[in-house]
């Protein structure tokens, strides 16, 4: 195979997406934390990254109209999530909500459901899609690498398939359920959707009605034009990704590894199954992993998924954390729609 290494950009050529001065401070806060963080033999310094990322509460009472309740859904592997919904009026229950099992970013390493960014993102989307949000703060590498997250997501859906796990308060409807996540999270979206479909009467309640995927994290061995084109755009870099990938891919494997690249061969399995969900694809224009992206979507259309876009050409990596930007609102407003669509359809069948 062929490979082309990226080279560092010659100076004032670096991308400059459209944003005010006080974002880009704060992009480059962000990008700091990942930097000072990660270390060269590839481990996290994980004591200074509690401090630079502290967790936040959840909250029982409504914040911005949506409680919140840490939830553990593997007591054998203590993994936890943050589960939202929009607070009923009184002792309301009304119908069941959809629900969305979403998947923070990160590169597989950092940050967690209960990071400030992943709780305020998670609350805006259950209240715009009048969903039940269930963030999976699944096991991080590098101390837990392939295939742990994705497990962590099957975990994840296993819960949900219990009706006693559900709360009282806010009744689920998990025919209607959806995978969501961004950057590594839309990586175990997918991944945890084709570990569904290709086991799906392990299941007795959950029915996937669609994936999310917001910007996934995908790669391989090639460097693309995106990646040498906009090497050293915020949040995302060569060096950044390729520390990352070494940190959660099984040792000694390289980005040809089914978790990276998506027409490897392990990579196949449940993609052929009528069960794998349409996706609902994101793709923001100066991201240097667009053309994966891209790849990715090619791949779908020609497995005969039923796959949507979303392009959004100033978005940045990761910009709908990021509710200063307009197209992080609209992009609210259009999961909200491809959720909705799952009712008009009367849910999935498989």
């Amino acid at each position: 195979r062929s490979t082309t290494m990226a080279e560092e950009p010659p100076p004032g050529s670096r991308p400059k997406p459209p944003m005010s001065r006080i974002m880009r401070l704060s992009l480059r806060a962000v990008d700091y934390v990942a930097d000072a963080t990660r270390r060269a033999d590839g481990t996290v310094n994980r004591r200074v990254l509690s401090l630079l990322d502290p967790r936040v509460p959840a909250f029982s009472s409504p914040c911005r109209g949506v409680a919140s309740r840490d939830v553990v859904i593997d007591p054998t592997l203590r993994v936890r999530a943050r589960l939202f919904h929009p607070a009923r009026p009184g002792d309301a229950k009304g119908a069941p909500l959809p629900v969305i099992v979403f998947f923070h970013g990160g590169g597989f390493a950092f940050l967690s459901a209960a990071s400030l960014a992943y709780d305020a993102a998670c609350r805006r989307i259950a209240r715009y899609a009048s969903a039940a949000v269930l963030s999976v703060d699944y096991r991080r590498a590098p101390e837990h690498r392939f295939p742990a997250p994705y497990d962590d997501g099957l975990a994840a859906l296993r819960f949900l398939d219990d009706p006693n796990n559900h709360p009282a308060d806010a009744p689920l409807a998990t025919s209607r359920c959806f995978l969501a996540g961004d950057s590594a999270g839309g990586n175990i979206a997918h991944h945890v959707a084709r570990r569904y479909a290709a086991d799906v009467p392990a299941f007795k309640n959950v029915r996937l009605a669609g994936v999310i995927a917001i910007q996934p994290f995908f790669g391989g061995e090639e460097r693309t034009p995106s990646e040498l084109r906009l090497d050293g755009a915020p949040i995302v870099s060569v060096s950044r990704t390729d520390w990352m990938w070494r940190a959660f891919l099984p040792d000694g494997a390289d980005r040809t590894h089914e978790a990276a690249c998506f027409t490897s061969p392990g990579a196949a399995a449940g993609m052929d199954s009528p069960a794998f969900p349409p996706v609902l694809l994101v793709i923001g224009g100066y991201d240097p992993l667009q053309d994966w992206q891209r790849r990715y979507c090619e791949v779908l259309k020609d497995s005969g998924k039923d796959v949507r876009v979303l392009e959004y050409p100033d978005g940045i990596h990761a910009f709908f954390l990021f509710p200063g930007f307009d197209d992080a609102r609209n992009l609210m407003t259009r999961i909200a729609e491809f959720v909705g669509e799952s009712d008009d359809d009367g849910g999935t069948e498989q």
